[in-house]
């Protein structure tokens, strides 16, 4: 449904975009990771027809981003990261915009309108004002706008910025409702790892590049075992003394020296009887996905 072939993007010396390839299947919930600065918005600027690439093809629904623009644009719905909503007008009042700008009018609007507001549980507030809807009920309008015209692919760009824990829990009922009902397929950026844990499948962006790809759960099952992370006052020290005792080879990142290792707790015994009065703090835990950041880029994910 979404591909996306050696894309390259450049502003000027500075490279955003480094050789991305990835696929996105129909009915999928894709996520693009990353910390802010990766190159996530870039990407989605291209894929949702706002600017072209310096080099590569990328392709939705079988066409051309760049030659089939209008008629891509016609297949996809986006919910930008800033809001798109008019605030003075009423929810029916943005929704009616929007669907204008697809050629849409009548009873066929009218219809369409009142199916995703009920979709999205935002009927009962079709005349509220959208400056009095809370941030998650502005957000459930912007997703109403980009399924007004009953688009394949979704395309959201850091949806569930500003929101609290129940707003994006709600959010998120909703997505996957989407694809489980319509099935709309979603790409979707985002810096949140607990989000990111939710999609059917991720690539993890970092500095322009795809550092790895595949399910939330393939990806923790890479690291396997457990992760320890230890502080001391001479974290390069005790980072070359572990490697060279118990042959791992730790990682010094941010002030602590994380180790990947199976029976995590036997390796704390041995390691502070290994080395004794050097170790400040430890703690120990099953591998998520920011130490698959960490352990693919050797740096922390901000």
């Amino acid at each position: 449904m979404i591909s996306v072939e050696n894309v390259t993007h450049r502003y000027g010396s500075r490279t955003a975009l480094a050789g991305v390839t990835f696929r996105v299947s129909k009915g999928e919930i894709f996520g693009l990771l990353g910390p802010n600065g990766g190159g996530k918005s870039t990407l989605f600027r291209i894929l949702s027809t706002m600017m072209l690439p310096s080099e590569g093809r990328t392709a939705i629904d079988g066409l051309d981003v760049d030659k089939a623009a209008a008629e891509v644009r016609r297949r996809i719905g986006v919910v930008f990261q800033s809001q798109s909503l008019d605030k003075q007008l009423t929810v029916a009042e943005n929704l009616r915009s929007q669907g204008s700008l697809h050629g849409m009018s009548g009873s066929r609007l009218t219809a369409r309108m009142e199916q995703v507001m009920e979709r999205l549980g935002i009927a009962d507030r079709r005349n509220d004002l959208v400056d009095s809807l809370s941030g998650g009920l502005r957000r459930r309008t912007e997703i109403a706008k980009g399924l007004l015209h009953s688009p394949r692919v979704l395309l959201m760009d850091e949806a569930s910025t500003g929101l609290d824990p129940r707003a994006r829990h709600e959010l998120w009922t909703f997505v996957e409702e989407l694809r489980t009902r319509e099935g709309v397929t979603i790409l979707l950026t985002t810096h949140l790892l607990d989000e990111a844990g939710r999609c059917d499948r991720l690539a993890l962006l970092h500095e322009g590049r795809i550092v790895t790809e595949g399910s939330p759960s393939e990806m923790r099952a890479r690291i396997g075992g457990d992760v320890v992370v230890l502080e001391s006052a001479d974290t390069a020290t005790l980072g070359g003394n572990i490697e060279a005792r118990f042959g791992v080879r730790p990682k010094v990142v941010d002030g602590t020296v994380r180790v990947e290792i199976a029976n995590g707790h036997r390796f704390i015994a041995d390691v502070f009887e290994a080395f004794p009065g050097t170790i400040d703090s430890v703690s120990l835990h099953k591998p998520t996905l920011e130490d698959l950041f960490i352990r693919e880029t050797g740096a922390v994910f901000t």
